[in-house]
């Protein structure tokens, strides 16, 4: 599986994830199958969209 990022957001902002989350329903509404993951490392959620390759669909 891999995974597109549309959008990334700092987890130290004043909001938390709300931003990030808010982004992603928006792409949900519009049909993109968006969801929020936190990307410990560079401490930020980032928006993204997951892509199954044919070997890895069942």
């Amino acid at each position: 599986m891999r995974r597109t990022v549309l959008e990334r957001f700092p987890a130290g902002g004043p909001r938390g994830s709300w931003p990030a989350e808010e982004f992603a329903r928006d792409r949900r509404d519009e049909g993109v199958p968006a969801e929020v993951v936190m990307d410990l490392e560079s401490d930020t959620f980032l928006v993204v969209v997951r892509q199954y390759s044919p070997e890895t669909a069942h």
